[in-house]
C-alpha cells in the first residue's frame, strides 16, 4: 500500500522491480563469475562478487580498483602469518574477513596496542588514519580479506605476490 492509495499496485512492488535484473542470465551467473580476471579495473565501473573475487586471490596483495578517492584491494594472508604492523597517517581503511579467522590489534602506537578482538568470515574491521594496526591470521586456512583504502595506498595495478615482495615495494 502506498501513500495516498486504498490498494496495492504490484507494477511498483520492489521484487517486480529487481526481478527483471536478479534474473537476468541467472543460470550463467556461477559459471560468469567462476574465474574473474583479478586485476585493477581502474576508473571504470565494476560490479564484482567480492567475496568470490576475495577467495579466488592467492596473492599476498592484488588491487582490483584504484580511483581518485579510494581503492579496493584483496588479500591473502598465510596460516600463521599476519598483515605486518603498519600505520597509515592519511587514509582511513576498511577491512572485510570473506573467509577464515584472525587476531585484531590497533593502538595509537606500535608500541602500544591497546585495542585487541577476534574477528572471523563478515566481519569488519574499521581502522582510523594513523592507528597502528595489525591482523594476523589465528585460522588453519589462509585469511582471506577484502580491503578499501580511502584515499589510495598503492599505485594503480599493485599486484603483491608475497608479503615480502610487499615490504621491498614499500621502501
Amino acid at each position: 500500500m502506498y501513500p495516498g492509495s486504498n490498494s496495492y499496485d504490484y507494477r511498483y512492488s520492489w521484487n517486480n522491480y529487481w526481478h527483471q535484473y536478479y534474473d537476468w542470465n541467472n543460470a550463467n551467473w556461477y559459471l560468469h563469475n567462476r574465474n574473474l580476471e583479478l586485476k585493477d579495473y581502474g576508473l571504470r565501473p565494476l560490479v564484482i562478487n567480492l567475496e568470490q573475487a576475495a577467495k579466488q586471490n592467492n596473492n599476498y596483495r592484488t588491487t582490483l580498483w584504484t580511483g581518485k578517492h579510494f581503492q579496493m584491494t584483496v588479500m591473502s594472508i598465510n596460516v600463521g602469518d599476519d598483515i605486518g604492523l603498519e600505520v597509515h597517517p592519511t587514509t582511513d581503511q576498511y577491512i572485510r574477513i570473506e573467509e577464515g579467522q584472525g587476531l585484531v590489534q590497533m593502538g595509537d602506537s606500535k608500541d602500544r596496542l591497546d585495542f585487541q578482538a577476534m574477528a572471523s568470515k563478515d566481519y569488519a574491521i574499521i581502522v582510523p588514519a594513523g592507528t597502528w594496526h595489525n591482523v594476523t591470521n589465528t585460522g588453519h586456512t589462509p585469511l582471506k580479506v577484502s580491503v578499501i583504502y580511502a584515499p589510495p595506498a598503492h599505485p594503480f595495478g599493485t599486484i603483491h605476490h608475497t608479503k615480502a615482495d610487499a615490504a621491498k615495494a614499500e621502501k
